[in-house]
């Protein structure tokens, strides 16, 4: 029996194997971002989640979550894990672009591009990325993700550039947004990037509007500038992420536009994962 965990800051999945014949047990819980949370945080955010494993014989447990960027980040989320599972289980901690690679390539080489809360790329070789853009997280960077796009939204709002016909429906729907209460959710509050990708659903919302479709177009454009086209190899991109997956069809046509081939684009890794571990665990 293995366990598939692969975390967002937005949301968490969990995938339950039992054997490769048998249904998978599938749910889902808050994000997990070892970036901005303790381990203690964590344990607490998911203890009834956890603690439903802990009487079940899992041989392994597979962690793909985004703010893992280094040992003290997985150490994080293996102190807040480990209590819950039986001492011989192993445990696999690795971040979300190798989760995408996975999940999107498998063992064949491509770039594989996250576009979710936040955004992310790398260059696949088959067994690893041995290829990456750093990506510069959701202040300095992320460009092409919902954290960006909801960014570039409000901006447009404090800046009054948003046309007034699309203020008074942005008002309606969220409020009358001051400029204290944006600092506030911006740099006071937790999940910074998590608030902000929530104003990206009003933009798929108006897509169609062209001030909307304008402010998503140079999101990806400027994805695809700064990190897209800057590898040195000549392959297909791959997407996984809501972003990707629900803005299919302009993210298309802006790839098209610079000339690169789309190549595979899933909603979430889940599904590629389930295949891969499968293959791994029960060749």
């Amino acid at each position: 029996m293995i366990l598939i965990v692969e975390s967002g800051s937005t949301k968490t999945a969990w995938r339950l194997i039992k054997d490769p014949a048998a249904p998978y047990e599938s749910f889902t819980s808050l994000g997990i971002n070892p970036y901005y949370q303790t381990a203690e945080e964590i344990k607490t955010a998911q203890a009834t989640v956890l603690a439903g494993f802990s009487e079940l014989p899992i041989s392994a447990v597979y962690y793909y979550g985004t703010g893992v960027t280094g040992d003290a980040q997985c150490e994080i989320i293996a102190a807040a894990f480990r209590p819950f599972f039986h001492p011989t289980c192993s445990l696999e901690i690795q971040n979300d672009l190798i989760a995408a690679a996975r999940s999107l390539c498998g063992k064949t080489a491509g770039i594989a591009c996250i576009l979710g809360t936040g955004s992310n790329s790398g260059y696949w070789d088959g067994t690893r990325i041995s290829e990456q853009i750093p990506p510069l997280g959701f202040w300095l960077g992320d460009e092409g993700s919902g954290g960006h796009l909801g960014k570039s939204l409000v901006l447009s709002y404090l800046h009054n550039q948003m046309p007034a016909d699309l203020r008074a429906v942005f008002e309606k729907r969220f409020g009358v947004l001051d400029r204290l209460t944006i600092l506030d959710k911006a740099y006071k509050q937790a999940f910074p990037n998590r608030w902000f990708a929530s104003f990206s659903k009003f933009l798929f919302d108006h897509r169609r509007d062209a001030f909307c479709y304008n402010l998503i177009e140079q999101s990806f454009d400027a994805y695809i500038r700064l990190y897209l086209k800057r590898y040195s190899v000549d392959t297909l991109f791959h997407f996984t992420g809501s972003v990707a997956f629900y803005y299919s069809d302009i993210l298309k046509q802006v790839m098209k536009k610079n000339g690169l081939t789309t190549g595979h684009i899933s909603e979430g890794p889940m599904a590629g994962l389930c295949l891969y571990h499968k293959g791994e665990f029960w060749p």
